[in-house]
């Protein structure tokens, strides 16, 4: 996909609606029409895709702080398009992930959830997230509530297939653990009494 670097863009935003208005005043509007119609559009697109795509660009290649202060950039996400509202929020929690801040990544993530992402690997990817995070906290049921949301997606990238299959191991060897713990408490804590 096509970007421009925000800065670039940044200027160009500048250089179009004060060059286009300048030439206004000076030969007249059509002069300057092109000038500002260029400048509008790219304010717009600033506006409404925001600096989603070039910080997933940095997430990537594992540059977070970067990324977040790319995410830093975009000045109202309420005004942002659906899709890429969901993505910076989506982005938000996983930065908050990376820097151990939990209670930040849940509530990035639920945002993310509740605006309905695109693809399934993306449902799957954010509610893997959240599960994990469910997990941590010893909250296992809100964790196998969101495994469940998983298994009713079609999942397509391999990676985060052997993920998920990762965490429903760790549940599965969660559950024998604390039935193994049920059985011994039920037979006398298995201790017995020395004679």
């Amino acid at each position: 996909m096509f970007t421009i670097n925000i800065y670039l863009k940044f200027g160009l935003i500048a250089l179009c609606l004060i060059g286009g208005t300048t030439l206004a005043f000076v030969y007249g509007f059509w002069y300057a029409f092109p000038f500002l119609l260029i400048g509008i559009l790219l304010l717009l697109s600033y506006f409404l895709l925001g600096t989603v795509q070039s910080a997933a660009m940095l997430l990537q290649s594992m540059q977070f702080a970067e990324a977040e202060k790319r995410l830093g950039l975009t000045v109202k996400p309420g005004w942002l398009y659906k899709t890429n509202r969901a993505f910076y929020y989506m982005l938000k929690g996983s930065i908050a992930m990376q820097n151990k801040d939990t209670e930040a990544a849940e509530r990035w993530l639920s945002l993310a959830q509740s605006i309905e992402l695109p693809t399934d690997n993306e449902k799957a990817m954010v509610a893997l997230q959240l599960a994990n995070i469910h997990a941590s906290k010893n909250k296992w049921n809100n964790a196998k509530m969101h495994f469940n949301k998983i298994k009713k997606l079609k999942i397509t990238e391999p990676q985060l297939k052997e993920q998920v299959k990762q965490f429903e191991k760790a549940l599965t060897n969660r559950g024998q653990m604390k039935h193994a713990r049920t059985m011994r408490g039920g037979k006398g804590g298995g201790r017995m009494k020395r004679l």
